[in-house]
């Protein structure tokens, strides 16, 4: 490569200092042929999936079959010319990962639905999905800075609270105060505070980091614990999360709630003082909070004794009948249609939505979501790794990290590994709040990912130059 003398640089420079080197411009591919090749297999899949679910079921195609395909390769395309013309440089991955989810879920209603036909959720579902891909198609289009997000972060934190604080003034649903409902329409507020919770978190750890950072003292050798001063901000969190554990006796947004936020102070202050903190809090807030709530004690009590029913003589609960359709599935399963978890009862298809994949598509369809969900939150830390703005890493991260917590308190719960939440599973679950916050959670990852694989603005002096990097004296 020939070394070229930068403009303006002077000609006598002296024989030690380094020798800028001006590196070409590399061309990024966009790639969006990838991704219209894997979202029209997403498309085919869950076609695929709903056809079979009524092969098992009567023997043959179902007769909403051509009309569900058409709907989701529509909603597909659409989505797909947001991101062409809007965010061509985005991750291919993401877009088609989330829409096989969100159509493997609607299969999964679908045959929930075969079960229970006065209570039909799988249309509802699909209106909510739209609206969702809606909403991910505005936030393509119209946010075209991911850092104007940061001007609005104390706005964001009101109104969250806010949304956070409403759903008390309502009757409990199912023993917790989560849901607002207004006639026959009901909707989780909650699930829209989490983004809003994630970009002041992201705003307020980008501006504040360095005073995060450690200067206090040393324990256990390498463990580094801040200071008094610094935890004060994580210290309020930790109240506020309480509160809404103890108003709300809703144990998976608390832990949501707080979880991103010592894991964002994580990696903006690369402090391991801060997990251990977090982790301290939250056991001793649950603890204390599963002692003096009877809602959340008798979730921790059906954790530790989830038999105790049966030996009772009273019949199998839900985590009970939970298990038993994750131990019935195998490896292979029973065969999509063909499985008993619909003996759950009323949650079967919200937040035991995931027993019907363990039981019908056995260890190895489980495995398989989970790798799904496991490639999309990577793709969000790769997205969060090469943004170039600490706000953008910061939201990207929390974004992803929000899909990570859900997933481990949902699946760790219905798998009897963790106490019962009142979350839904991202995209699978019934629930227009859920499946329509995880699309827009999607489209600011997309724009993330934007961000950060489009190539660096040239200079421009001769409009081929991207960077500068010094010539080492074994170059020369």
């Amino acid at each position: 490569m020939s070394h070229h003398r930068p403009p303006g640089a002077a000609s006598g420079a002296g024989a030690g200092a380094p020798r800028p080197v001006l590196v070409p411009a590399v061309r990024v591919p966009e790639r969006r042929g990838t991704e219209a090749a894997l979202l029209a297999a997403a498309v085919l899949i869950s076609v695929y999936g709903y056809v079979n679910v009524g092969l098992a079921r009567h023997s043959s195609v179902p007769r909403g079959a051509a009309e569900y395909g058409a709907a989701l390769a529509v909603l597909a395309a659409v989505a797909h010319l947001a991101v062409r013309w809007r965010a061509g440089y985005a991750d291919p991955l993401l877009l088609p990962i989330a829409l096989l989810l969100n159509g493997l879920g609607l299969v999964l209603i679908y045959r929930l639905d075969l079960e229970t036909p006065g209570n039909a959720a799988a249309p509802t579902q699909m209106v909510w999905s739209t609206l969702g891909i809606g909403l991910f198609v505005a936030v393509v289009v119209l946010l075209r800075d991911h850092r104007v997000l940061a001007r609005y972060a104390y706005v964001s934190m009101a109104v969250a609270l806010v949304l956070m604080v409403v759903p008390i003034f309502f009757p409990a649903i199912n023993g917790a105060r989560i849901w607002i409902r207004l006639g026959a329409l009901s909707f989780q507020p909650g699930e829209f505070a989490k983004i809003l919770l994630a970009v002041f978190f992201a705003a307020y750890l980008a501006a504040n980091r360095h005073a995060l950072a450690y200067t206090g003292r040393t324990l256990f050798g390498r463990l580094r614990l801040p200071t008094g001063r610094a935890l004060g901000p994580i210290l309020v969190v930790w109240a506020v999360s309480i509160g809404v554990l103890v108003l709300e006796t809703d144990l998976g947004t608390s832990l949501l709630f707080f979880g991103v936020f010592v894991f964002l102070l994580y990696v903006a202050t690369g402090r391991t003082g801060w997990i251990v903190i977090g982790l301290l809090l939250a056991a001793a807030g649950a603890y204390a909070v599963s002692t003096v709530e009877p809602h959340v004690h008798s979730r921790v009590d059906n954790w530790l004794h989830p038999f105790a029913s049966i030996a009772a003589g009273q019949g199998a609960g839900q985590l009970a009948q939970s298990l038993f359709a994750f131990g019935g599935g195998g490896l292979l399963g029973t065969g999509l249609g063909r499985g008993h978890s619909i003996l759950i009862g009323f949650a079967v298809k919200s937040d035991f939505v995931l027993a019907t994949p363990g039981e019908e598509l056995g260890l190895t369809g489980l495995a398989a979501i989970f790798l799904l969900y496991t490639l999309l939150v990577a793709r969000g830390y790769r997205a969060g790794v090469a943004v170039r703005d600490p706000f953008g890493r910061l939201l990207a991260v929390g974004l992803a990290s929000i899909v990570v917590l859900q997933v481990f308190v949902i699946a760790g719960g219905v798998m009897g590994l963790i106490p019962l939440t009142g979350m839904a599973m991202p995209f699978l679950a019934q629930g227009g709040s859920s499946v329509v916050t995880n699309w827009i959670i999607v489209a600011l990852l997309v724009r993330l990912s934007d961000s950060a694989r489009a190539p660096r603005p040239l200079t421009a002096d001769t409009g081929e130059i991207a960077a500068v990097r010094p010539v080492e004296d074994d170059e020369r």
